[in-house]
């Protein structure tokens, strides 16, 4: 059973959808991150545009990170002061992202923007990530116990000017590389169409200590806020937010979520760790062989728009 996706201007299995939605849903259930690094290079293996598979991927982000939110904010495991300063550098990073998109998307170049992007994020951060886990694995293998610094201890980078206090969260720290932080990762889901909150909360675990009963609740806050943004922002300025392929991936994503929390408290850290790494560097992996395979069709014409 085949549905027209009317931005998209192609038919597409609604099954197919719904099982995509299903599968990331229950990737990111599992590993508890949102899912939008893997549906959006997904949509784009299908064949869905790029400029579309990224901007409708926003509205599903922001689906899936509202439950996330409201959980947090019932649970008190949301630093609101930490979360608002993310939010607005995300705002600044997603403005200049949604930009930038329109702007190499008139260029010509947007598929290959992503393409290249995708190769390089994910190729690197997941051979670190890779690198970090089999170092865990090979430690608890031993037997050796790894010394951790505690929550509340933080490098020098935060000593920067315009210092701020966030009691929740335990920091003291300069707002300036926490904007910083915030704008990359806005930029960068507005880009690329994910929601960074597997770029975030790392670096709020490992760069600026914040303990983690508030890191994925904060987190949470930002992304919902940020894809919100970019989900406007995509539809008034670039047209390219399909809502009926918005719908059916955030329908299949709610039910495959549910199964995949339900296994991932039974997985081990170590191992969670592991198997989010080759997760990740597979996709980067995968978008490198696109760069060097060649084409089925090396030519191809179409009409353009010349008018002014």
């Amino acid at each position: 059973m085949e549905i027209y996706l009317p931005i998209a201007e192609m038919p597409v299995s609604i099954f197919l959808l719904l099982a995509m939605g299903a599968a990331v849903g229950f990737v990111s259930g599992l590993f508890g991150i949102g899912g939008g690094f893997l549906m959006t290079p997904l949509l784009i293996f299908l064949g869905i545009p790029a400029a579309v598979a990224v901007a409708t991927q926003s509205a599903q982000i922001a689906a899936s990170s509202t439950t996330g939110t409201l959980n947090a904010v019932r649970r008190g495991a949301l630093d609101l002061k930490l979360a608002l300063v993310l939010t607005a550098g995300g705002f600044v990073g997603t403005l200049l992202g949604v930009w930038f998109f329109a702007a190499i998307r008139r260029a010509g170049q947007l598929e290959l923007i992503i393409v290249l992007s995708y190769v390089t994020l994910f190729t690197v951060l997941g051979s670190l990530m890779l690198a970090e886990s089999l170092r865990e694995l090979w430690w608890a293998r031993k037997g050796t116990v790894r010394p951790r610094r505690r929550g509340g201890e933080h490098p020098s980078l935060m000593k920067l000017p315009l210092r701020i206090r966030f009691p929740r969260s335990r920091l003291y720290s300069s707002v300036i590389p926490i904007l910083g932080l915030a704008l990359g990762v806005g930029f960068i889901g507005a880009l690329l169409g994910i929601g960074g909150a597997f770029i975030m909360v790392p670096a709020l675990l490992y760069l600026f200590r914040v303990p983690t009963t508030v890191v994925i609740g904060t987190s949470q806050f930002q992304v919902l806020c940020t894809a919100l943004l970019a989900v406007v922002l995509q539809a008034t300025l670039n047209s390219a937010v399909d809502i009926i392929l918005a719908l059916i991936l955030i329908l299949g994503g709610v039910f495959g979520a549910q199964f995949g929390a339900r296994a991932g408290r039974t997985l081990r850290a170590d191992l969670f760790r592991f198997l989010l790494a080759i997760l990740i560097l597979a996709v980067g992996l995968r978008f490198a062989i696109e760069l060097v395979m060649r084409p089925t069709e090396p030519f191809s014409l179409s009409v353009q728009d010349v008018r002014r």
